[in-house]
């Protein structure tokens, strides 16, 4: 196998994956994700990214406190995010998503309390072993920082999955950014973009069979000649 093929494999197999076994990820395998995604890409090299990495005992202390928050509805996000600001063919794929997610959990749209049941799965980091939350510092807009800041995360997503480990991304961790700041003692001038939930895929759940399919080219792309 080239090494063109194998990295087209691992970009194209990657999924996001909404459940995990407790198995914690070696610290080891865990560094060398990290020395990868240090490699990211970046606006004049400025580096920005601030990841704090979240597992055993304390990983619980942050599940119980988004828990607790989310069901207080503190959500306080450091960006704003709505996903009715959606429109056209990017609102249609978010909607096909969301369907297709619950279509192959049989959770129907009437069934508001599955419905609220999977989405609390976010909060416990769907069973993951570890959460790398990522952080960054405002400059300007924030608009290159954040940029810089997902490379990172696809670079880290990745390495993940090169490694044979799984992750997802997510934006709704970083609704409650204060809650995590506090519990983790992390300066305020430091906002959340987002976290990745990681481990060992669950092979055997339902929720992980999810291919979610991308749009073709000609949709995204426009060639200059």
């Amino acid at each position: 196998m080239t090494e063109t093929t194998v990295f087209e494999n691992i970009v194209r197999n990657r999924r996001a994956t909404r459940q995990f076994l407790p198995t914690p990820v070696a610290p080891a395998q865990i560094q060398a994700v990290l020395r990868d995604a240090q490699h990211a890409p970046s606006n004049c090299n400025t580096q920005p990214w601030q990841v704090h990495i979240v597992s055993g005992a304390k990983r619980d202390a942050l599940a119980a406190a988004i828990l607790a928050a989310e069901a207080r509805g503190e959500y306080e996000p450091d960006f704003s995010f709505d996903m009715a600001a959606y429109s056209g063919a990017h609102a249609e794929r978010a909607q096909a998503s969301g369907k297709a997610h619950y279509d192959l959990l049989e959770i129907a749209r009437e069934d508001q309390a599955g419905r609220r049941e999977e989405l609390l799965k976010n909060f416990g980091f769907f069973g993951a072993p570890h959460v790398a939350l990522l952080f960054m510092p405002s400059f300007g807009d924030s608009v290159r920082t954040a940029g810089d800041i997902g490379m990172y995360g696809q670079t880290f997503l990745l390495s993940l999955a090169a490694r044979g480990l799984a992750g997802i991304p997510q934006t709704s961790l970083a609704m409650f950014a204060p809650t995590i700041r506090s519990v983790l003692g992390i300066a305020d001038d430091h906002k959340m973009l987002f976290g990745i939930s990681f481990g060992h895929r669950d092979p055997q759940a339902t929720v992980n069979r999810l291919d979610v399919g991308r749009a073709e080219l000609s949709e995204s792309v426009v060639f200059h000649q």
